[in-house]
């Protein structure tokens, strides 16, 4: 909503108090100038530098109240993206601020909305509203089978982000919606260009879909800044992120990464098929993909193994070494590093941008035991730096 209301009130920046996914004590500033955009790490280093060394105006300025705008923000999805087919949505908040706005917008489109966890509750009661977190989406689950719905929806704490459950209660990752969501616009939106971050599935490069449309996909740096500018930059027609950042520029959005209309764009893909939703993730070729994992390392010492590990990697695709038989094909270092084999398997290692860990993700088209091997040389790597502690989640 403070993303649309810069657009809307011809406002000169934006400030939103927010937690974003983590949990209570991390509360910081989202703030951006430019429209539809946010600071990236070198704005904040200018800003800190401004701050720190008193390099601004002083002065006083006034404040003005804009009544009823959450109103004028909802009215604003609704009456864009009016669907058809009668969808039956489990819509889950987590007691975070998506709740205000998510089951109103998703039923004046034309949903029957199941509502989960819909009040405010700054104590998270029940789990943290995180769509990459376990418990909030087997919550999700278990309501999506006992009502019989079509589609369940999953918002974090400040609703940019949206994860998805199907119609059988299955967890989609986000990066394959983000593939549904591309190959549903591609028909109508030909030779579009397409971000999507380095977490994301190996399955963009050769859609068929995709690929008879003209569409191209572009992998770039993790994290919701960077999507958002490389969207921008490139007038890509969206973005994905893994986590559940969906970006979607004129004229489906304008630019930002709003969870609501990512979960609007999931309902138009229903509703332009006769398929369920399980049977249309069932079209994507079949990987085997790890969760995001994010073995701790401290804040300062995670960049520089980091890129330790690459030059290790490189040196082991120079080198020709073979992983479970396979040479290293392609390496990527835009953000930390990526690297793929000839099958199309891959792993990644970056650091976290907000906390004290690094990033983890493996993906295989070929088998699961692939996939595993993958990670297990990374963390054989990682472990022998004597710098990572515990992961949040293990394969």
């Amino acid at each position: 909503m403070v993303y649309f209301a810069q657009f809307y009130l011809d406002a000169d920046a934006v400030a939103m108090v927010t937690a974003s996914h983590n949990e209570n004590g991390w509360t910081g500033v989202k703030m951006g100038i430019q429209k539809g955009l946010t600071h990236a790490p070198d704005e904040m280093k200018e800003l800190k530098d401004i701050t720190l060394n008193e390099k601004f105006i002083s002065g006083s300025g006034n404040e003005k109240e804009i009544k009823n705008f959450q109103k004028i923000y909802k009215q604003d999805l609704i009456d864009k993206n009016k669907i058809i087919r009668k969808i039956k949505a489990v819509v889950a908040c987590g007691n975070g601020t998506a709740g205000v706005f998510a089951p109103d917008i998703l039923r004046g489109i034309g949903c029957e909305v199941i509502e989960l966890d819909c009040n405010l509750d700054w104590t998270f009661p029940k789990y943290n509203p995180n769509p990459e977190d376990l418990e909030m989406l087997h919550a999700i689950t278990k309501v999506v089978k006992e009502h019989n719905a079509d589609i369940g929806f999953g918002f974090d704490g400040d609703g940019d982000r949206v994860g998805v459950i199907d119609n059988l209660g299955n967890e989609i990752f986000s990066d394959k919606i983000g593939l549904l969501i591309a190959r549903n616009l591609s028909v109508s939106h030909k030779k579009a260009k397409f971000i999507v971050d380095v977490k994301s599935t190996g399955l963009y490069l050769n859609d068929k879909v995709l690929n008879e449309n003209k569409c191209k996909t572009i992998y770039w740096k993790t994290g919701h800044s960077h999507i958002k500018r490389k969207v921008n930059k490139e007038n890509a027609l969206a973005g994905f992120e893994k986590s559940g950042h969906f970006f979607f520029n004129k004229p489906l959005g304008y630019g930002y990464d709003d969870g609501i209309n990512s979960a609007i764009q999931v309902c138009h893909l229903l509703d332009n098929n006769t398929k369920k939703m399980n049977e249309i993730i069932n079209e994507l070729p079949k990987t085997f993909q790890s969760p995001t994992m994010a073995p701790f390392c401290k804040d300062e010492e995670k960049y520089e193994v980091v890129e330790n590990i690459i030059k290790q990697i490189e040196k082991f695709k120079k080198a020709k070494i073979k992983i479970d038989n396979q040479e290293i094909r392609e390496i990527l270092t835009v953000n930390g590093i990526r690297f793929s084999f000839d099958d199309g398997s891959w792993g990644l290692i970056r650091a976290s941008s907000n906390k004290p860990s690094l990033v983890v993700v493996t993906e295989s088209p070929t088998s699961d035991d692939r996939k595993a091997k993958i990670f297990r040389f990374i963390d054989k790597i990682l472990q022998q730096t004597g710098k990572i502690g515990d992961y949040d989640q293990k394969i």
